[in-house]
């Protein structure tokens, strides 16, 4: 789970970019922390890189296939 200690650097939202998921090996689409669907592992990745592929970590097949998920997007000023 990702941890945090000053609330007021985050803020709760509803946007559909935390809806999604996304398979491994595919290019992020926003900077930020993302979940591991199956086994709760957590990554923070820039946008346009690839999610961690099948081997990301020693996964227990009986987690379930990895699939990742934003759960903290981190937000650039332009």
């Amino acid at each position: 789970m990702a941890l945090y200690k000053y609330a007021q650097y985050l803020e709760a939202n509803t946007h559909s970019a935390f809806d999604d998921v996304f398979h491994p090996g595919t290019s992020a689409p926003y900077h930020g922390i993302y979940r591991c669907t199956s086994c709760g592992d957590e990554i923070a990745q820039p946008q346009g890189h690839k999610l961690p592929p099948q081997n990301h970590r020693q996964h227990n097949p009986s987690s379930g296939q990895i699939a990742w998920k934003l759960i903290v997007y981190a937000v650039q000023k332009a």
